[in-house]
């Protein structure tokens, strides 16, 4: 999610006010169902989950004044397509024990639900928690796998070929 020297062409569908916003109501949905904040854990998918995991952190100890954990997650060597692209593996950084845990898995774009499908791999490596939920910015269809998100940022519906780039200050949809 860092900046672009140039934006590529395409259509914006969210600016900086409007992730903010949309990330200030994941938070709220996250307090809302997990009364016990002490027992969740933000675990932000390599790479595009991993500042939105943080900046929903953040909200949380904005409304609940309880700051949770949050870490990250890498899912390069669980994906069903590495023959056909050369994985680079990012840190995966547990802040403590996924016993007992409620992980909310986050990313930013939800598409095949192949990322989420290795996430659920990946994690349990390392343990298993009580519970996974999952926190999308983005939910953009096309779904192949029977996975649906419990935290949505945004339905933005799109055809095949199309992108979907999400960066700090907005998104957007990218043609082919």
């Amino acid at each position: 999610m860092g900046h672009d020297p140039a934006p590529p062409k395409g259509r914006r569908v969210m600016d900086a006010g409007a992730i903010e916003g949309a990330l200030d109501r994941i938070a709220r949905a996250i307090v809302e169902r997990n009364p016990d904040l002490g027992a969740v854990m933000l675990l932000g998918i390599q790479k595009g989950g991993v500042p939105l995991a943080q900046r929903i952190a953040s909200h949380i100890e904005r409304i609940s004044g309880v700051a949770v954990r949050c870490g990250t997650l890498d899912v390069s060597f669980h994906r069903d397509d590495l023959g056909s692209r050369l994985p680079v593996p990012e840190a995966t950084e547990l802040p403590g024990s996924l016993s007992g845990s409620t992980v909310v898995l986050v990313d930013s774009v939800l598409y095949s639900g192949r990322t989420v499908r290795a996430a659920f791999e990946a994690l349990h490596h390392y343990g298993r928690p009580e519970r996974i939920q999952l926190a999308v910015l983005v939910d953009r269809g096309h779904r192949e796998l029977p996975i649906s998100p419990d935290f949505v940022g945004a339905e933005i519906p799109t055809v095949k070929g199309q992108r979907v780039r999400v960066r700090e200050d907005y998104v957007m949809v990218v043609e082919p």
